[in-house]
């Protein structure tokens, strides 16, 4: 069975964003080999302005959000509805809820309508009480109006089991090997063979930066600590002079060749992983297919990825001692091996793929299931 497919509810492909741009453009490529036509819907101001990529149609609606802030997502998304209704596909894809979800009432009535449920949103530290409670009205929402459910972390399916009584399917995120031309991408010069620990994240404090930075600079570590992404909001600017006077700790701001990324993760002694919101994360996946040894936050979005694969901490003392203390020995190689194991026969991306074609033609070969309606 081959499908007219739209995915919308990202910024677009090729990735310059984030977590839903990421699977979008491996998804939507996938799809289009194994023979479906797939349209991804790209914000305006995206800056690649093709008409397709890699055999993906792309369609580009106008986005406000350079103008008129967060709230221009909600317009981004409603224009990019009205489009969807006019080109009769039979699968419409949704990727998270966040702006979208409020204009239900507008999903293609004849498209199976699939959403992609995120992570729990409303639990992001970085909202206000209200804006907390308006994620959960619109995860309410995108409940009511989706006739079927994708949750990318297990714990998800588990909390959409339990609050709606819904089912969802578990497909998560996945992750390329790493390979031996992104193995050279790292200049020796700059940064010795586990020389140095490594964190790469959005600055936002529910990604614990603050909690590992503290336990860092509390240590009497004698390494470099790289901090990988961008400190111009608030949150980022506060980070860096709260810890401006230790001059082992070094601000990359945002690196966007992959390659390079990969590599310093793979070059690290020691690569955290703050993230205690939200699904499989593809950082962290990235890290295990880089073949880093990982500390992670302790946290049950985390622990159902790495099991007993890596180190963990909950507080700015555990992360010193986790500096202090750790060794690359034969149990941490073990360690490191056990998760390129997970990444190779469970996160890589053509079972990832598969899984996704496999349940969009089930949802649409079931397409008359009735929507479930929340009260």
């Amino acid at each position: 069975m081959k499908l007219r497919i739209a995915i919308l509810g990202t910024r677009g492909i090729p990735n310059y964003y984030g977590g839903f741009e990421h699977i979008s453009e491996y998804v939507s490529e996938g799809l289009v080999k194994r023979g479906h036509s797939v349209t991804v819907y790209n914000s305006h101001n995206h800056p690649y302005q093709e008409d397709s990529w890699n055999g993906v149609e792309i369609r580009h609606c106008y986005d406000p959000e350079y103008m008129v802030g967060a709230a221009g997502q909600f317009a981004y998304d409603f224009n990019c509805l009205l489009d969807a209704r006019k080109r009769n596909f039979d699968v419409v894809m949704i990727m998270g809820y966040t702006s979208s979800s409020v204009w239900g009432k507008l999903y293609p009535p004849k498209s199976t309508i699939i959403t992609n449920m995120d992570g729990l949103e409303w639990k992001r530290s970085k909202y206000s009480k209200p804006v907390q409670q308006f994620l959960r009205y619109a995860e309410k929402l995108a409940v009511k109006y989706s006739q079927f459910y994708i949750s990318d972390s297990l714990i998800i399916k588990s909390y959409l089991g339990e609050k709606y009584n819904i089912e969802s399917k578990y497909i998560p995120y996945g992750a390329d090997l790493f390979s031996e031309e992104e193995r050279e991408q790292v200049d020796h010069r700059e940064a010795l063979k586990e020389d140095y620990f490594l964190l790469m994240a959005r600055m936002e404090p529910e990604n614990n930066i603050e909690t590992i930075l503290e336990g860092f600079n509390n240590s009497n570590s004698h390494r470099k600590f790289k901090v990988l992404g961008s400190t111009d909001n608030r949150f980022g600017k506060f980070i860096t002079h709260k810890f401006k006077n230790d001059e082992r700790i070094e601000f990359k701001g945002s690196i966007y060749n992959t390659g390079k990324v990969r590599a310093l993760q793979n070059n690290s002694y020691l690569y955290f992983h703050g993230h205690s919101v939200g699904g499989t994360n593809p950082s962290l996946l990235e890290a295990m297919a880089s073949e880093a040894l990982i500390a992670a936050h302790n946290n049950p979005f985390n622990q159902s990825v790495l099991h007993t694969d890596a180190f963990y901490f909950s507080n700015a003392n555990e992360v010193r001692n986790l500096v202090e203390t750790v060794q690359r020995k034969e149990p941490e190689k073990i360690m490191v091996n056990n998760n390129l194991r997970k990444i190779k026969y469970q996160f890589n991306w053509e079972r990832i793929i598969d899984q996704y074609e496999a349940f969009i033609i089930e949802c649409h070969k079931n397409k008359n299931h009735e929507r479930v309606i929340v009260d």
